[in-house]
């Protein structure tokens, strides 16, 4: 009975700083900053201990209230003693215990326990090193490391077919798995060369880490593919696009494109122009040598390779037509003419690429009404007349 309660007094004095009462952890980070105020402040003021107006100074902070709730919780758990066991005590002293295990806390809190894997299994490798190590003090902890490294797999194994984003939140917890499997091995090694009658347990603990170490490839893999070629994790992954599109409102679609400026139509460009650009640009490339000639007589190239004058007739054409002896013509009277969105898309594009040619006297004034027709093709069309410059 004495020793379950000696048991019981070091659990409560190692998680005193995440009760909130006697049957309850905290639910407010703000308390476990006052305790670890208060041991730092123990820590510091040396075997004197410190006071009541001494700790509510260190913490005067917080509120009176958290503060002497706090007080209260670790003195009930033996978190803070009296210096001396009298009445009327008026100074008090932190327990170490205390201190250990909220550092224990902290550390798991920045990697979800994988320090702690390291420390567990560098403990056990000198346990297994030393003369003095028992038989059954080596079983115990063998059969310690394979429950955890079973709890382990589970939770990865979890993680991995649950969703992305908790991967990711998660994703400190796939550091350093081949450090671990390595330490790991080692150990059951060593345990099995010096206390050979451990076969069966040692064949649960290498189960155990092949386990883990399958867990944690798959949960990497998919924490890798979500990534995408950049292999950023800090990129949104593409399940949360999907759901995006899927459940966002028109407006919020439609908001994803404000500030975002459409380049304008490109020039005109002369065929040759553009010819020679390519010709006399930096080549990346050595160029290839040409291929023998055949013995037979070359005729040389053809003489029929078109002329530019001939697709500048042709818009020429083409905007006399649209214009029938006028000035000027509506753009939408225009395409509507034309029968089927087909041709009309045709037209359009040469009467734009008559008002872009440099010697051609045509334009295109385009004004903001635009006229929406949902049953017609095409459905919606731009206000703007096609006119002759000259």
């Amino acid at each position: 009975m004495l020793v379950g309660e000696a048991v019981l007094g070091v659990y409560r004095q190692m998680f005193a700083a995440l009760a909130r009462d006697s049957g309850a952890v905290v639910d407010d980070p703000e308390m476990v900053d006052v305790a670890e105020t208060l041991l730092a402040a123990f820590a510091d003021a040396g075997e004197d201990g410190l006071g009541h107006e001494q700790m509510r100074y260190v913490c005067r902070r917080y509120p009176a209230e958290v503060f002497e709730n706090r007080l209260r919780v670790l003195k009930g758990l033996g978190a803070i003693r009296e210096v001396f066991p009298k009445p009327n005590q008026l100074r008090y002293r932190a327990s170490f215990t205390s201190v250990v295990g909220l550092m224990f806390v902290r550390r798991m809190m920045l990697d979800g326990g994988q320090s702690e894997m390291h420390r567990l299994l560098a403990l056990e490798q000198l346990n297994a090193a030393d003369p003095r190590m028992t038989a059954d003090q080596a079983r115990d902890g063998a059969e310690g490391l394979a429950r955890a490294f079973r709890l382990w797999s589970v939770e990865l194994l979890t993680l991995a077919n649950g969703t992305i984003e908790e991967l990711r939140e998660q994703a400190p917890k796939l550091w350093g798995t081949s450090d671990i499997i390595e330490r790991a091995e080692h150990l059951h090694g060593a345990i099995l060369r010096r206390w050979p009658q451990l076969d069966r347990t040692c064949t649960e603990l290498r189960a155990a880490i092949y386990a883990y170490g399958d867990a944690s490839r798959r949960a990497a893999a998919r924490l890798t593919d979500s990534a995408g070629t950049t292999r950023n994790l800090t990129l949104l992954p593409p399940e949360t696009w999907r759901t995006f599109a899927r459940t966002a409102s028109r407006e919020r679609l439609a908001a994803v494109l404000d500030g975002f400026v459409f380049d304008a139509p490109a020039p005109w460009h002369d065929p040759a122009a553009i010819v020679t650009a390519v010709e006399e640009g930096p080549r990346t490339a050595p160029v290839r040598p040409a291929p023998p000639r055949a013995a037979q007589p070359d005729p040389g190239l053809s003489q029929d390779t078109g002329r530019a004058d001939e697709s500048v007739e042709r818009l020429r054409a083409v905007a006399e037509q649209v214009l029938g002896g006028n000035d000027s013509a509506a753009v939408p009277e225009v395409l509507t003419g034309t029968g089927d969105w087909a041709t009309g898309r045709r037209v359009l594009a040469d009467l734009a690429a008559a008002h872009l040619h440099p010697d051609l006297p045509y334009r295109i004034v385009w004004s903001d009404e635009l006229i929406v027709r949902p049953d017609d093709a095409p459905s919606w069309l731009s206000s703007g007349r096609f006119e002759r410059t000259m």
